[in-house]
């Protein structure tokens, strides 16, 4: 015989979802600078943590050689996720999706732009790219161009008397 319950089951309210405008993901992602990036290749996608700085519509960071950044080069579309989580009902959620962009490879006219994107990288990480670089593998700059930005929240239902 099942024990009856002892109390009635309390009442969840949804919570409230909606999508977010590009100038409120904007200001996600400006406010923030960890995400993670996705990037697939002949069937198999994974996703990698980086951190970034956004600026002039484009994410600029930092990586090092390796298997992610091989995959990156033969398919330079990503999505970078970017996700502020207050509680299990109440967040925040912004996916940027564009084209991946190394900077060795920049044309000498975007040159002025990347310098802007490596000084807002310094200013996240004293020492980028110098002798007291705190991260010294990291010498891939890259930058993401957010051709297409979308959000998501999540809030608690209003509290009804």
């Amino acid at each position: 015989m099942k024990p009856k319950p002892t109390s009635e089951p309390h009442f969840q309210p949804s919570p409230v979802i909606r999508s977010l405008g590009r100038g409120e993901c904007e200001v996600i992602l400006a406010r923030n600078h960890v995400g993670r990036v996705a990037y697939a290749l002949q069937g198999r996608v994974d996703i990698a943590p980086l951190h970034y700085v956004f600026l002039d519509g484009w994410l600029y960071g930092r990586t090092s050689h390796g298997a992610k950044l091989g995959i990156i080069m033969h398919n330079h579309w990503v999505a970078l996720e970017v996700d502020e989580v207050a509680g299990l009902l109440e967040w925040r959620s912004v996916v940027v999706r564009g084209g991946w962009y190394s900077y060795d490879v920049a044309p000498p006219s975007e040159h002025a732009a990347w310098d802007r994107g490596i000084a807002a990288l310094r200013e996240l990480v004293p020492g980028t790219l110098t002798p007291n670089d705190p991260v010294p593998f990291r010498t891939v700059v890259f930058r993401i161009e957010a051709a297409e930005i979308t959000g998501r929240e999540s809030r608690p239902a209003p509290a009804h008397n």
